[in-house]
């Protein structure tokens, strides 16, 4: 399992990378700084369980579970 500082930095490259204003720019923002900011991923989990709007929490949730190879 990845810690939160190596899936802080894989999700702040892929914010990096996708189009300015677009829901994967928002979400990977999301997921980079909620786990460069929290202890552990399930700290983080649950702060992202609280991200508005849906659309953005959905696709957050979505890339953490793949960044940390949960299927």
């Amino acid at each position: 399992m990845r810690d939160n500082l190596d899936l802080a930095t894989s999700a702040q490259e892929l914010a990096d990378s996708a189009p300015a204003g677009s829901v994967s720019r928002a979400a990977a923002a999301s997921v980079a700084i909620t786990c460069a900011t929290t202890r552990d991923v399930d700290q983080a989990r649950t702060t992202l369980d609280g991200l508005a709007p849906e659309e953005v929490r959905l696709a957050a949730l979505e890339l953490f579970d793949r960044l940390q190879g949960v299927q």
